[in-house]
């Protein structure tokens, strides 16, 4: 019975998070409100309110949702690489890509808005730290493969990787029309570059 009663909650968490995806799209996080989105799924608001604490901790479920998705693409997809810097390459632009198909680009331009505040800048920093580690757990795989050497701290790495991606991204969704290429190539000439060295 239990286990029917964890379906329910999950298949309600989905349902909420769906309808608020749907909402942002089309009528914009500011103008959403709670009571629409639960409408929407077909419960109440204090269902919403039960499962999650605010609008815009729906919000950063839904960014989390997309990091995770996009990590666990490049690592299904990390085989396929014979280089570490084309694997971490197609590894910023997939993450990249699953976060613009989860939430539109003027949503996002709201949420960095939001950073400023303690509250949802303390949770964005956790959202980057998780995503820190799936860089890491992405280099470890790449370090057994030979393609990566073995003394590198993939955990420094990790999260370096993790604040410039952040970095990009910020700047990629301040246009309504992402230039994937010029992304692609910074992306590449700044992995290059670490991989490379300045030294002459």
């Amino acid at each position: 019975m239990s286990g029917l009663r964890e379906r329910q909650k999950e298949q309600r968490k989905e349902a909420i998070l769906v309808s608020a995806m749907k909402l942002f799209e089309t009528g914009g996080y500011a103008a959403t409100t709670v009571e629409q989105i639960a409408s929407d799924a077909g419960v109440s608001a204090p269902t919403v309110f039960n499962y999650f604490g605010s609008k815009q901790e729906i919000l950063l479920s839904l960014v989390e949702r997309a990091e995770r998705s996009g990590a666990s693409e490049a690592l299904f997809d990390i085989e396929q690489y014979d280089n570490a810097v084309d694997a971490l390459c197609a590894f910023h632009l997939i993450m990249t890509e699953r976060e613009l198909q989860t939430l539109p680009i003027p949503i996002w331009r709201e949420l960095l808005s939001q950073s400023f505040d303690a509250a949802a800048s303390k949770e964005i920093m956790a959202i980057n730290g998780e995503t820190a580690k799936e860089i890491a757990t992405f280099l470890r795989l790449l370090q057994s493969r030979g393609l990566i050497n073995s003394s590198v701290d993939v955990d420094f790495f990790g999260s370096f990787m993790s604040d410039f991606t952040a970095m990009i991204f910020a700047r990629l969704v301040q246009t309504d029309y992402p230039d994937y290429q010029a992304l692609e190539l910074y992306s590449r000439k700044t992995v290059e570059m670490l991989f490379n060295g300045l030294h002459p």
